[in-house]
């Protein structure tokens, strides 16, 4: 049985919660700043831990921020009755700066949506807005 619109929104509007209090994520301490349909911005508070010399963030890290961001743009208006299982299938990213003891921003937006995939691209930056990285995810819902 369909979705209606309204069980579909509810159940967008609780990723952002989800997500963030699954383990690892709730141990990066990330934050959706804002979630919209098909653009998300979440937010890295900087931490010395999370640095490879207490300075610059490690590129693990900034991976992770890349990849969660990508994921929640594809969430954020996606259509449940296609499924609730998901992973990332591919992604890149292109390393073009440093984040020096500030906070890592990610800004997703969902390019396309296919039958299974979602392909976003996400642009980190520090808290001033120079880039940091970008990046392109394929995301991959079923049922």
């Amino acid at each position: 049985m369909a979705l209606t619109e309204e069980q579909q929104q509810t159940r967008r509007r609780a990723i952002p919660e989800i997500m963030v209090s699954t383990p690892y994520l709730a141990s990066l301490g990330i934050s959706f700043e804002s979630y919209e349909p098909d653009e998300v911005v979440i937010r890295l508070p900087f931490r010395e831990e999370l640095t490879n010399d207490g300075t610059f963030y490690h590129g693990g890290v900034i991976a992770a921020v890349v990849d969660t961001a990508g994921a929640a743009a594809a969430w954020s208006n996606h259509d449940f009755d296609k499924g609730t299982r998901a992973s990332t299938v591919a992604m890149s990213i292109q390393y073009v700066g440093a984040c020096k003891r500030c906070d890592l921003i990610a800004h997703a937006i969902t390019i396309r949506r296919a039958k299974e995939l979602t392909f976003t691209h996400i642009t980190a930056t520090d808290d001033n807005g120079v880039v940091v990285a970008h990046g392109i995810q394929t995301y991959r819902i079923v049922d």
